[in-house]
């Protein structure tokens, strides 16, 4: 007889807008012979899970399992799978690709022709990460079911904790790609809007690269993180694109990093609309979402007027409003360059490797968790990194 218990995780999951709890769900079981099940030892609660908390609930369903930067410890493996085995400490892409696709073998991960949502019309399935993206059980959970692990698995070392390696999971990659997005000439001048956790690697590898960082957030404590690592700061003033302009000469920063999105401060409007859509019956709140949803550019709008004539504007923050407006005239006028899209981890994994575990920390990675709790704490830790309450940057869950 099947022991019930076995079957049966801790997982947090999505209840409603604004609500989530950590529940007993089903176990996830090897699907594919490509598949491989790793129990989970660190898992993140990230920025973009606060879309899922407060403004995509549309396109979730009670119960839906949240979460995308997990690591752990591979318990099984499936029949095809032949370079990670069970016993493996990997980290797990929050990206799920197949390796061998159109895409994938030109580092376009994000957009792999494997796990493309094609009925959604969106790019490659992401865990924990609505109907959009798959509808995929995320990683704030005991277990996880890992397709093509393979490909997605990253084995790594046993001796760091492992706050070292879980953020090559999105956030450590997401900046290494916002920064390589921007374009920086030599000895360069950075600005990076927002510096929650993104906006604290973005800076670091700006500064790591040698370039000269600047960053704004209206928060004390991630102004102060960001100082101990040679970030100049500046808080959230109305007059803080005339005080960007004076420190680069008149011209404004080289390149400029959104590392904020649609969580923007500012707009109370659009805010507004995104919780009311949240509210509105399934049908009508994804039709509104996806046609005339819009999001609060505060920090878009600032990175486009901050930035030189010439530059580049990169954004590492998530965006979901199709009816966003945009200054297409001043963009044009100043001969902006925009880059923008989810991170394509696998290709930027192995080149960040080496600097998590130099035992210098160039990067810093030891400096960011404010909040290490039990994934029991899971629902409360949500309220409060929204909130930005006790100096929370970024927050581990232990399962």
């Amino acid at each position: 007889m099947i022991d019930d218990e076995r079957m049966r995780m801790r997982a947090l999951t999505w209840q409603g807008t604004m609500k989530v709890s950590v529940e007993d769900v089903p176990d996830p079981e090897i699907e594919e012979p490509t598949d491989a099940i790793v129990r989970i030892t660190s898992t993140a609660i990230c920025g973009s899970d606060l879309h899922l908390y407060d403004v995509l609930g549309p396109f979730l369903a009670k119960g839906d399992v949240l979460g995308h930067e997990p690591m752990g410890i591979v318990e099984s493996v499936g029949s095809a799978v032949t370079r990670v085995k069970p016993g493996d400490r990997v980290v797990i892409p929050f990206v799920i690709a197949c390796g061998h696709c159109f895409m994938c073998v030109r580092g376009l991960t994000t957009q792999c022709e494997t796990t493309q949502n094609r009925d959604t019309d969106t790019g490659a399935s992401l865990y924990g990460y609505t109907e959009l993206y798959g509808s995929v059980p995320g990683g704030q959970a005991e277990y996880l079911r890992v397709p093509f692990a393979d490909f997605n698995a990253l084995v790594v070392g046993t001796e760091l904790p492992d706050e070292r390696y879980l953020f090559l999971s999105d956030i450590l990659p997401t900046a290494w790609q916002g920064v390589q997005y921007a374009e920086l000439p030599e000895d360069g001048v950075l600005a990076v809007i927002g510096l929650g956790p993104v906006g604290q690697f973005a800076a670091r590898i700006g500064r790591y690269l040698g370039h000269r960082v600047i960053g704004v957030d209206p928060v004390a404590e991630r102004r102060t993180m960001a100082q101990r690592h040679g970030i100049e700061t500046l808080d959230l003033t109305p007059d803080v694109v005339e005080i960007l302009r004076d420190l680069t000469e008149g011209r404004g920063p080289d390149a400029v990093i959104d590392a904020v999105g649609m969580e923007a401060h500012g707009n109370p409007v659009a805010a507004f609309s995104q919780f009311a859509a949240g509210l509105l019956p399934d049908a009508l709140a994804k039709k509104a979402a996806t046609t005339v949803g819009v999001d609060r550019l505060a920090a878009m709008m600032l990175a486009l007027d901050a930035v030189r004539r010439g530059g580049t504007v990169s954004l590492s923050g998530v965006y979901a409003g199709a009816a966003d407006p945009m200054p297409f005239v001043t963009m044009f006028d100043k001969g902006i360059t925009l880059r923008m899209g989810q991170c394509n981890v696998h290709r930027w994994r192995d080149e960040i490797l080496p600097l998590v575990e130099d035992p210098a920390d160039p990067l810093g990675v030891d400096d960011l968790v404010t909040h290490t709790v039990p994934l029991e704490d899971a629902a409360h830790m949500y309220d409060v990194f929204k909130k930005k309450e006790d100096g929370c940057v970024k927050v581990v869950l232990k399962p």
